[in-house]
């Protein structure tokens, strides 16, 4: 469509002249938008969506992980060299499909923020130790997490930020227990994960 500007403005002088026809053909003109706007909401609601393509089948592990980078932790008169899972795959593998877990391997997990952590032994063929940490690096609780248990073990607490496991009965043979802190060579914990928040 065509605007004619010399016709528009006859038009408008027409209009002005008599007041009341601007006014009604500016209403009927936003009006008519309005509706056809409406109109199109509408069928933009009523149309139906069509199905997506999206890959519901969630990571799952299907071997070992090499060996991670290690840290050493300080549990009172004891050290132990652990493992750090940091990242989603490497947390949710774990020690998944391990064998001969001696008394020296350990992992230490770490999460972004404080939770009531549950954690369960899906292709684990040995049972291990677990302790669940809080924040400032104190043991609040250990657990046997018994080999291919799919059950999870959920802590009593939800301010657990850190996991560690070692071999079966690890914190029962060196004598460290519920209150104990952990520490590394850089520090606490938090100052070793998180020192630049």
């Amino acid at each position: 469509m065509k605007l004619c500007i010399g016709c528009w403005r006859n038009d408008r002088r027409n209009s002005i002249e008599t007041g009341r026809r601007l006014r009604q053909t500016a209403r009927v003109k936003r009006t008519n938008l309005l509706a056809l706007l409406f109109a199109a909401a509408l069928l933009a609601g009523c149309k139906q969506s069509e199905p997506v393509a999206v890959a519901t089948k969630e990571w799952e592990p299907t071997q070992a992980q090499p060996k991670l980078p290690m840290v050493k932790l300080f549990l009172g008169a004891e050290t132990l060299d652990a493992e750090q899972a940091l990242t989603g795959h490497e947390v949710q593998t774990g020690m998944m499909f391990r064998t001969n877990i001696q008394d020296s391997d350990a992992m230490i997990f770490v999460f972004p923020q404080p939770y009531q952590a549950s954690f369960w032994m899906k292709n684990c063929p040995e049972s291990i130790s677990a302790a669940y940490i809080d924040p400032a690096g104190v043991i609040q609780e250990i657990h046997h997490l018994e080999k291919n248990d799919t059950n999870g073990v959920v802590a009593a607490s939800s301010n657990i930020q850190f996991v560690l496991e070692t071999s079966e009965g690890w914190f029962q043979r060196h004598h460290v227990g519920v209150g104990a802190v952990i520490r590394t060579e850089k520090g606490s914990l938090q100052e070793t994960y998180f020192q630049n928040r």
